[in-house]
């Protein structure tokens, strides 16, 4: 898919625990939540193994930190007609903040 992305959306290469990948445009306005009902709703074929109950367990990480539902991509400030990279994982809950002593996760008003 590479240089075939929109001048207007975002790639993003989704990797699976399992090293699995996958792509998908997104447009800035989608949420996490967004992302993970569309990534449930179209579960690519060869990602079956890994296929998961509910939408609401998928959780994105960016750059090391798990993304709340509410954060849009272009809060972000992902580029456009460019590939990003994310991480998949299914967990029921996100931990809390500072749990770990690290920073605050990602989260925007």
């Amino acid at each position: 898919m590479t240089g075939s992305t929109p001048a207007d959306m975002i790639n993003l290469r989704l990797i699976l625990v399992s090293g699995k990948t996958k792509e998908f445009f997104f447009s800035p306005n989608d949420s996490a939540a967004d992302i993970a009902k569309h990534v449930y709703d179209n579960w690519p074929m060869d990602w079956e193994e890994e296929q998961v109950s509910s939408p609401n367990i998928l959780r994105l990480i960016y750059q090391g930190r798990f993304l709340h539902g509410n954060v849009t991509l272009g809060a972000l400030k992902l580029p456009l007609g460019k590939t990003t990279v994310m991480h998949l994982v299914a967990r029921e809950t996100l931990p809390e903040p500072n749990s770990q002593g690290n920073q605050p996760l990602l989260s925007f008003q």
